[in-house]
């Protein structure tokens, strides 16, 4: 019995079919994971790679920065108040193998594990903590995230808290404080204002009181500044020297 061999053409044409199927393409902001047997075999960097049907499978990772959205968390601050808060993730796979092979769904695991983390974080600060430092309560869950996520291959870039939702009878309440603090402030200026308005006319007093003609100059110069407009109404003020030189002249003529 004699086993009659394939002829060659045909036989280079199924290999060339078969490297076709084989080719897989790798696009520049990716990596691949090749598993040969279902063990790891390497990383395949972009361009065309030949993954042999059956005995090898390929697993792209995607290296650029990607966005992922943390819903709003309803939490309660260190002060018993409750609020909502969502925040913005920005993370890149670094290492395509871990992230791959170490966690399933890396980007899931990542918008998971930044979620558990910001609600800690909001039950940890109070209401005006969380209002003010924003930035740095979101470096805060970012250095928690990323040292979590170092293990996975990825790299936290940055975190962003959004929105921070409270009530509304809890805004009306913040509002009157805050108008009761401009009303504080602007009652302070006035009474600083007020103290120095007194200060300057006390010295100028002192200056008026050491020259004999300076009071007499600053009456001629309050007329001509009422002189001035014709609607205003001049008063004509004599100062305190010469009723007493009335006065004099007055029992002068009583003696006479």
């Amino acid at each position: 019995m004699t086993i009659e061999l394939m002829p060659i053409p045909i036989i280079l044409f199924l290999f060339l079919v078969l490297v076709l199927v084989s080719i897989r393409q790798i696009n520049q902001y990716e990596r691949g994971v090749k598993l040969t047997f279902g063990k790891f075999s390497g990383i395949m960097q972009p361009g065309w790679r030949i993954v042999w049907p059956v005995i090898q499978k390929m697993y792209r990772a995607d290296m650029r920065i990607q966005v992922v959205d943390v819903p709003s968390q309803e939490s309660l601050t260190r002060d018993n108040i409750p609020v909502g808060v969502n925040a913005v993730v920005y993370f890149k796979v670094v290492d395509a193998e871990k992230a791959l092979l170490n966690v399933q769904y890396y980007a899931y695991a990542s918008q998971q594990l930044a979620q558990t983390t910001l609600r800690n974080a909001v039950g940890e600060v109070t209401l005006d903590k969380l209002l003010t430092d924003r930035d740095d309560i979101a470096e805060n869950i970012k250095k928690i995230v990323g040292s979590n996520t170092q293990e996975w291959g990825i790299e936290m870039i940055k975190i962003e808290l959004k929105d921070i939702v409270i009530p509304e009878n809890l805004k009306r309440t913040i509002m009157k404080a805050a108008e009761a603090e401009r009303e504080r402030q602007a009652v302070i200026i006035q009474s600083q204002g007020e103290i120095e308005a007194a200060k300057n006319i006390s010295q100028a007093a002192e200056i008026l009181a050491k020259h004999p003609g300076g009071l007499h100059i600053r009456t001629l110069s309050a007329i001509n500044d009422l002189s001035s407009d014709q609607s205003n109404t001049t008063v004509w003020m004599l100062p305190i020297e010469v009723l007493h030189a009335v006065e004099g002249i007055a029992q002068m003529t009583r003696k006479k």
